[in-house]
């Protein structure tokens, strides 16, 4: 008798902790969700329609962002900006509710960022691309020369050749699936966030967590709201899956034909490996100017001041020098 009374009290605990924490999720998800669609709008094109949230007021920036984002994380990264420069936030092909093409391919996402510089009467604008957002903004700039202002490329998954020794291990077909696996969940992810956010951060963000002890408060904060706004991964995993492949498969670019003035960061220990094809990109464009840095992970934790500054510097040097 008393041994069924035990069994019957773990399972009535049991349920009630699965009841708690599925109600924590559905709660949570729903403010990603609604976090997520907060201050964009949908811009039709003759490129299709293109989700896009802007702020600030000056020189065009069109923002775009990495893997695992969309409008949302590319405004929480560029909104410092805004003070001295207009920034347009969109989502990538297949992220949020940009929805995905036949032809998802580089070239054309480049074509649909000038399809939406069109929509918005805007002739000449500078392009920022981080990570696997670098691929498009590069297009842009070798497509569209006389569209294109300036050219940033922010720890950029681009190509290098063999020749060029790598600065991080190639990461695996094996692990590309289990991020793949993760990132297709909104439960696992979530799960992630709570019990497992410094493995999180070092595999999916690609950035060494023993950094973040170190860093400044604001700093760690950031890097906290860019693993949060992943969520909801649902929306933005066609996107994730595009991105993983062309990882796989980026060619050479005639980057020798760019001929906006360019700057691109990375950080050596960047899990992604992005410190020597950036290295090597910069060095193939004409004029270009390298900012590397010997730590930061992926996320260039510590050098946020630095690298707007930078940016600033580009656009803006009026307002850089303030």
């Amino acid at each position: 008798m008393k041994r069924k009374t035990v069994i019957l009290a773990i399972a009535i605990a049991a349920l009630l902790i699965g009841a708690a924490i599925g109600w924590r999720f559905e709660r949570d998800l729903a403010v990603a969700a609604a976090r997520a669609a907060h201050g964009s709008e949908m811009i039709d094109t003759r490129c299709g329609p293109i989700e896009v949230q802007q702020a600030g007021e000056g020189a065009p920036l069109l923002m775009i962002h990495g893997s695992g984002g969309g409008h949302d994380q590319g405004m929480a990264w560029a909104r410092p900006l805004t003070q001295h420069v207009r920034v347009i936030a969109m989502s990538r092909f297949g992220y949020l509710r940009t929805p995905r093409p036949a032809d998802a391919s580089p070239e054309a996402q480049a074509d649909a960022h000038i399809c939406l510089l069109d929509a918005l009467g805007i002739e000449k604008a500078a392009v920022m691309g981080v990570s696997a957002g670098a691929p498009s903004a590069l297009q842009a700039a070798i497509r569209h020369p006389q569209r294109i202002s300036a050219l940033i490329l922010i720890v950029p998954i681009a190509y290098k050749p063999g020749s060029v020794a790598d600065s991080a291990p190639p990461i695996s077909d094996d692990k590309d699936a289990w991020l793949l696996r993760l990132l297709g969940s909104d439960f696992l992810f979530w799960s992630a966030l709570r019990i497992a956010k410094g493995p999180l951060i070092r595999h999916v963000l690609a950035t060494p967590p023993e950094l973040l002890p170190g860093a400044s408060a604001a700093e760690r904060q950031r890097v906290a709201d860019l693993a949060d706004r992943i969520l909801p991964v649902s929306a933005r995993a066609a996107g994730l899956r595009d991105d993983t492949r062309l990882g796989k498969r980026l060619g050479p670019y005639p980057l020798d034909t760019i001929s906006a003035p360019t700057l691109v960061v990375s950080a050596r220990d960047d899990g992604f490996g992005t410190f020597a094809a950036a290295e090597y990109t910069a060095s193939r464009i004409p004029g270009a100017h390298f900012l590397g840095f010997a730590s930061g992970g992926h996320l260039l934790v510590g050098h946020d001041a630095t690298v707007r500054t930078e940016i600033l510097t580009l656009l803006a040097p009026d307002a850089a020098t303030r």
